[in-house]
């Protein structure tokens, strides 16, 4: 493979269907403000770059990007790429990630309102990611040790899987498929509406009014934290060690556990609340 090393690209389109290439410590900047240096490029590695220009890599097949920053001026850096290894990067452009299949993040440090939107094959490990509205509407998502904050999360999502990890979001999983969260913290409002086949394993679970209209939801061995109008109108099989404030119209299955402060079982219910609800502490 070619190496280059130590240069300035500013043009458009610098290094356009570059392939079988090494780019290393160079710099994608200067007055020219040009755009997509790296597009339909293939087999490349970019070591320790600084990309401060818009769609650099669009197109392209075989990426590894390692180390270096993308900064907020590198708008929507990553667009229909195919088998992109992202090792210890700084994303900050907007948009940073959008329709790309078999995408490998590990450590990266991501700061991009919209990132990842429409993605699959998505593997994800450590690291943080803050976005306002992140992952929607991608597939096969597997994330371990992640820390993420945001607002609009995994929406429309399908067969994820997060381990060991902390989400600090609203909204999240609302209309997603097929997910599976163990020994995570999930922090904040409205969790998982419209979702089906969600399963949450020994979590801790924050925030007001989580799981409504749920299909297929599944709590297993977690806890709950100020946690109030919970699973209204889901199917739901919940155990939940400790407190849960308030469970509200719950559809069906079973809702147990250590206490629940209240039950909310209203007469203007759209849906029979025919769900079974075990308050332990009343069980002694």
């Amino acid at each position: 493979m070619k190496t280059i090393e130590n240069m300035r690209f500013g043009r458009e389109r610098d290094l356009y269907a570059a392939h079988d290439l090494v780019v290393r410590n160079c710099r994608f900047e200067g007055p020219e403000d040009g755009e997509s240096a790296l597009k339909e490029s293939r087999n490349v590695a970019v070591e320790d770059c600084f990309m401060d220009l818009r769609y650099p890599f669009w197109h392209a097949h075989g990426i590894r990007i390692c180390g270096g920053e993308m900064t907020k001026n590198c708008r929507a850096a990553l667009w229909y790429d195919r088998d992109v290894t992202i090792f210890g990067c700084k994303m900050n452009g907007i948009k940073a990630l959008r329709e790309c299949r078999g995408v490998r993040l590990e450590n990266v440090d991501a700061d991009s309102p919209e990132f990842g939107w429409k993605c699959g094959g998505v593997r994800i490990d450590g690291g943080k990611i803050c976005s306002e509205y992140a992952f929607l509407e991608s597939e096969d998502i597997v994330a371990e040790g992640l820390h993420f904050s945001g607002k609009y999360s995994f929406q429309y999502t399908k067969d994820v899987r997060i381990n060991a990890s902390h989400l600090q979001t609203k909204d999240a999983f609302w209309h997603a498929k097929n997910v599976l969260v163990t020994d995570s913290v999930l922090d904040g409002e409205y969790l998982a509406w419209y979702s089906e086949n969600l399963t949450l394993v020994r979590c801790r679970i924050k925030g007001t009014q989580p799981f409504c209209y749920c299909r297929g939801l599944r709590l297993i061995d977690c806890t709950m934290e100020g946690c109030d109008l919970a699973f209204e109108y889901s199917d739901a099989e919940a155990d939940v060690r400790g407190e849960i404030l308030s469970v509200k119209n719950p559809k069906s299955g079973r809702i147990a556990a250590d206490r629940i402060g209240e039950v909310i079982l209203t007469g203007d219910s759209v849906y029979p609340a025919k769900a079974e609800i075990v308050d332990r502490s009343r069980q002694k």
